[in-house]
């Protein structure tokens, strides 16, 4: 569980300074979240915790968010051990809440406290060392801190009342990976987290009936938003599993269909959400399970079994894809596009059709998306994909709607620039930063995952900044570059870069770690190199794209959710 600080409605100058208003103690605010959290069967299983077999029923989980609200309100700052119960209360308060991973620096923990003007730290007692150190760091505002680690008894559910509230001002900060300056925090209002969940549930269909296995970190919009948030507005059960084990993965998913066991089985789960690294993870460890651990594993993650796999936070390579299709019997994983500040805004449909190699999908239920042409600035309309040419059209993509988050807290510069007029009058448009292209797919968007799903599909290119390197004439994408270096059986990670080139303007280069084998497999005996590589890939990519530079790592440094920041590494690997 990663710490919490928190926002009071009341911290900035241009919200209210009222005292907090203490409710009855079976109140929570009468928001599309909570009216769910009340509607679902108490007696439905909320969250477990994997390792301890602790659980919570939704009729325990909103007594402890109800008692939880009244000791924030109280400015008591409780910490609690389990996260779905701090995250709901810090929401039942009107505040905003502010994951904070323990594994950043203390120097970058301070920066963001600082940064947001939290007033309270909340931690469990497993990183009070921790919050010791970012107090004793000295901060600008010092906040209430208190550690408590545990479960709160509260109010029967039978008695909660849902209040009207005149200016809901709370919801949920995350901080960019601040890979080209400065993280920023991005505020997302609970009427936008709301709106996330509402777009997932109609395009994913969460229900009751799944069981969802929780591995990713808890201070990223993947962690919260699809795994924390939109599950307990469907009444999906979580099932959290930390840290993450190859292992313990694979024999919970094994569980259920074990054979000869004597213990009741636990629930099947349906329902996986990850990012590439950890898939890549799992794949590579399933050949060292017992015989009777693979085939029972084989059967939890097939189709039948596990209805939804979905791969996102980072390009999914196309040989991490067909591998797990595999293993799994014909699981295909699903990949969507998001970021922070937009949560969840393009997929591919739960249709096997609309799952198609390099796509994103559409746009989700709720979002309008655009592409606007990198050179020209120009819409690029449906329909117009392609030049006078006969090339595709690059295009950033600009998104709107009610997902969108509503500011970078404390920077009104950043937030201008960030968004575009709508020249409909509709609204703003947000800039994401990412390109791609967008083309009809024979078979793909003909209904089958619904009226969303249908037209031209989007292609991530990259981002505008790192991944689209412009050699001479040309427009390289990284990604499809590292998608093809990943193909290839001696290169099991791959990162493409531009580096600055007096003949060309910039230079394809290529950073990889090697399979092992790779270490004798070219033709004179020696380790697998740049030579071996261009060969590989001559009737893959057109000449230009080829990398003209490769370097070797044992590892390509990447951060929790398996991104890598191409900046830092072309100056670490290259000296650039």
């Amino acid at each position: 569980m990663p710490m919490i600080s928190l926002l009071s409605r009341y911290s900035r100058a241009r919200v209210s300074r009222m005292p907090f208003a203490l409710r009855q103690l079976s109140t929570l605010p009468n928001t599309h979240i909570f009216r769910a959290l009340r509607d679902h069967d108490p007696d439905s299983l909320a969250v477990v915790h994997s390792l301890s077999a602790r659980s919570f029923t939704y009729g325990s989980l909103i007594a402890d968010v109800v008692a939880a609200k009244d000791d924030l309100e109280r400015e008591a700052a409780k910490a609690q051990g389990q996260l779905a119960v701090t995250l709901l209360a810090i929401f039942a308060s009107d505040a905003i809440a502010l994951p904070l991973s323990p594994s950043f620096p203390t120097r970058e923990l301070k920066y963001i406290l600082d940064n947001s003007q939290a007033k309270v730290l909340l931690a469990t007692e497993k990183y009070a060392g921790k919050a010791m150190d970012i107090l004793n760091q000295g901060l600008e505002r010092e906040p209430l801190f208190n550690i408590r680690n545990k479960l709160m008894e509260g109010a029967a559910r039978e008695s909660v009342t849902l209040e009207e509230l005149k200016k809901p001002a709370g919801g949920m900060m995350l901080y960019t990976s601040g890979t080209t300056n400065r993280p920023k925090g991005v505020l997302i209002p609970q009427s936008a987290l709301a709106a996330q969940a509402s777009s997932l549930l109609q395009a994913w269909k969460y229900s009751p009936d799944d069981r969802l296995l929780h591995l990713l970190p808890l201070h990223h919009i993947h962690g919260v938003v699809n795994a924390i948030v939109a599950p307990i507005v469907a009444g999906t059960s979580i099932e959290f599993m930390y840290p993450f084990n190859t292992d313990q993965v694979w024999k919970r998913l094994a569980a259920p269909f074990q054979r000869n066991t004597t213990t009741t089985p636990p629930s099947k789960i349906t329902f996986l959400t990850a990012v590439p690294t950890i898939y890549n993870r799992l794949l590579n460890s399933f050949q060292n399970l017992p015989t009777e651990t693979q085939t029972a594993a084989k059967e939890g993650i097939s189709p039948q079994n596990l209805r939804l796999n979905i791969s996102g936070s980072a390009a999914l390579p196309t040989p991490t894809k067909t591998s797990w299709s595999t293993l799994s019997n014909g699981n295909i994983l699903l990949e969507r596009f998001g970021m922070t500040e937009v949560g969840m805004a393009i997929s591919c449909g739960l249709d096997p059709a609309d799952r198609v190699d390099g796509s994103v999908g559409w746009p989700l239920p709720g979002v309008e998306a655009r592409l606007v042409d990198t050179e020209t600035g120009e819409v690029i309309p449906p329909g117009a994909e392609v030049d006078a040419q006969g090339r595709e059209r690059e295009g950033e993509i600009q998104l709107r709607g009610e997902t969108i988050f509503s500011e970078y807290w404390g920077n009104e510069k950043a937030t201008r620039e960030g968004f575009v007029g709508g020249e409909d009058g509709k609204g703003k448009w947000f800039c994401t930063g990412d390109v791609a292209t967008r083309r009809v797919v024979d078979g793909a968007g003909r209904g089958g995952s619904g009226e969303w799903a249908k037209g031209p599909m989007y292609f991530i290119q990259g981002r505008k900044s790192v991944d689209i390197i412009k050699t001479g004439a040309e427009k390289v994408s990284a990604l499809e570059v590292e998608r093809e270096l990943l193909s290839l059986p001696q290169i099991t990670e791959a990162a493409v870069v531009g580096l600055p080139s007096e003949q060309w303007g910039q230079k394809v280069a290529a950073v990889v770690v090697l399979h092992p084998d790779a270490a004798t497999s070219s033709r004179n005996g020696k380790s697998w190199g740049p030579m071996d590589m261009r060969r590989a890939l001559k009737e893959r990519l057109a000449s230009y794209k080829i990398p003209s530079e490769m370097k070797v790592l044992d590892a390509i440094p990447r951060n929790a959710m398996g991104k890598v920041n191409k900046k830092a590494l072309i100056k670490e690997v290259f000296d650039v």
